[in-house]
């Protein structure tokens, strides 16, 4: 028996025989040319059939019946983009011409430097998309070498699939009747192919090196997708272990999928909205996934993180739009830029400031940058003809910051109307209240809002004066603070005495017993990642509201962090 670690990427345990899966598409010969312009010619035609076939792939996904198929169809979008990019085109062509080779070879070239860029960045979600650059040139080769990824034959019994690398067009077609779960030698937690094994509920695990040269077909094998942990030939005693492991696990997600699509409402019949944080635009789909009534905060930073310019109006409106249709409907919450002088943003050329967190950034910049605002917004307000929209403003500390983003909204509605382009006009604005003073004033601000969401990791950050990412004053960040709990009560008074409606976007949403406390002290609307919904909602199902009232009462008569702290626990123990 070996025991080998790696990085979990898809929940559940799966208890198998191994299948090998080897690609040959690198197996190619690269050779000088004679014709450049035939070499590109057949290059550009291999590029054509592979975008018919995303389009035809991408058409039939959205017709399907299978909520998890429509949802993944925005991760063949950003194939589609990809493969349409001058930079990529111009690349291959671009090689064959300067250096005489076929086009086999110039991908391949094209492919490796791209996919470097990617895997040099600092963010890890960004990392992984070189795997996606990867996924585009198989699919180019495989038009131009009609070499294909070895596949087990369909009539093969269920088994876990070890490989390299699987590609999301691999991932995409894996029958979960077949594959009981798979395991890659690279890879990462936030790479596509994660992303559909977690929406197609096969686990997974991802980046165990040099996996193939241990196993052969046939080998018994367990993969813990909860852990990472992958056991080869293991003993009866932990197979055992692992088959009452998987029973729990199966009955908990028998659980968890009776409430995946099911109303969020308490026991009484009250209802909240509970949506999902997210950072991507293909992360739209898991939120999906977990049955997220809609988003509650879209950070929109990646868009401009990583890349030499800024990005354009178009390139803004087509994320936001994708997000929105993948979201059916759904409501989607897009922060405005919310970046600073900690973040390294290579187009915008912010100064080193001492403390970032309390200098230029967000709103500041985005009142100071009109030109840069202006442009995002109108991609929001465009995206906006398209699904449920609604905007919100970081980092306000004043009324003055609120009638200035309110008045550039309309500027860009403006110029919209002018030029004939649909938008929503009764698109709602908010702010994220995570500035003390903003929380303090929240009567005055809230009639000029149509909603507040509580930023509560920043908020408890600026009024307990501690830095979240400091070890050495991590005991002053104290969620359980009296003061936080009143200061998120006065901000829900405030809005509600206004007739507008409050939601909680910070890490406290995620956690059940906070959870519990704001349904009880009135809030709207909480938004966190999305795999933390299932749990919430089925707390939901089992308490009543007065209860949950009730007991927040109680909390907020309380005088110290232990006692809150005791008293959570204590109630929801």
């Amino acid at each position: 028996m070996k025991k080998r670690e790696g990085i979990p990427a898809s929940t559940g345990i799966a208890i198998g025989q191994v299948k090998r899966v080897q690609s040959h598409l690198d197996e190619y010969l690269c050779y000088t040319i004679e014709n450049r312009e035939d070499e590109k010619l057949r290059f550009l035609r291999a590029l054509d059939v592979a975008l018919e076939e995303l389009n035809a792939l991408i058409a039939s996904m959205r017709a399907s019946s299978d909520e998890g198929q429509t949802q993944l169809a925005a991760i063949f979008d950003a194939h589609r983009e990809m493969l349409q990019d001058p930079l990529f085109i111009d690349g291959v062509k671009g090689k064959i011409e300067a250096e005489a080779i076929n086009a086999e070879a110039a991908i391949v070239n094209q492919r490796e430097e791209l996919a470097a860029i990617f895997e040099a960045m600092d963010n890890d979600y960004m990392r992984q998309r070189a795997a996606d650059i990867r996924d585009i040139c198989q699919r180019l080769l495989t038009h131009l070498t009609e070499k294909k990824l070895d596949k087990p034959a369909a009539e093969d019994d269920s088994y876990i699939l070890v490989t390299h690398d699987l590609h999301p067009s691999d991932t995409v077609t894996l029958n979960p009747a077949h594959i009981l779960g798979f395991i890659t030698e690279i890879g990462g937690k936030n790479s596509h192919t994660a992303i559909m094994a977690r929406t197609k509920g096969i686990p997974a695990v991802v980046g165990i090196v040099q996996l193939l040269d241990d196993v052969s077909d046939g080998d018994w094998i367990i993969l813990d997708g909860e852990s990472g942990t992958v056991i080869l030939e293991p003993d009866e005693s932990t197979l055992t272990h692992y088959r009452q492991l998987a029973e729990q696990f199966a009955q908990k997600k028998a659980a968890q999928n009776q409430v995946r699509f099911a109303p969020s409402r308490t026991k009484d019949g009250h209802q909240i909205e509970l949506a999902a944080n997210i950072g991507m635009t293909e992360e739209a789909t898991t939120a999906m996934a977990y049955g997220a009534d809609g988003i509650g905060l879209f950070r929109s930073e990646f868009l401009y993180m990583h890349q030499a310019t800024l990005p354009s109006e178009e390139e803004q409106f087509i994320a936001y739009r994708n997000v929105v249709q993948t979201m059916k409907g759904r409501p989607v919450i897009i922060r405005t830029l919310d970046i600073g002088g900690d973040k390294s943003v290579a187009s915008m050329d912010l100064p080193h400031e001492e403390n970032p967190f309390l200098g230029y950034r967000a709103i500041r910049i985005c009142l100071d940058r009109s030109d840069l605002f202006l442009t995002q917004l109108r991609a929001i307000l465009r995206a906006s003809a398209f699904g449920k929209i609604r905007i919100m403003y970081p980092m306000i500390s004043s009324l003055y910051e609120v009638q200035e983003a309110k008045k550039w909204l309309a500027i860009a509605k403006d110029s919209l109307r002018k030029e004939g382009i649909a938008f929503d006009p009764s698109i709602e604005q908010g702010i994220m209240i995570e500035i003390p003073s903003a929380a303090v004033i929240a009567d005055i601000i809230a009639p000029e809002v149509d909603f507040f969401s509580i930023g509560t990791n920043d908020l408890i950050q600026y009024t307990m004066a501690a830095d979240r990412m400091n070890e050495k004053v991590t005991a002053y960040y104290n969620p359980y603070h009296p003061a936080i709990v009143r200061l998120i009560a006065q901000v829900i008074q405030a809005a509600h005495q206004h007739g507008k409606w409050v939601g909680v976007c910070g890490e406290m949403a995620s956690d059940p017993h906070f959870a519990s406390l704001f349904i009880g002290m009135g809030i709207d609307e909480l938004s966190m990642s999305p795999p933390a919904i299932l749990t919430i909602r089925a707390n939901m199902q089992q308490q009543t509201l007065a209860d949950l009232q009730k007991f927040a009462q109680q909390v907020s008569a309380l005088t110290t962090s232990e006692a809150i702290y005791d008293s959570l626990q204590a109630a929801f123990h």
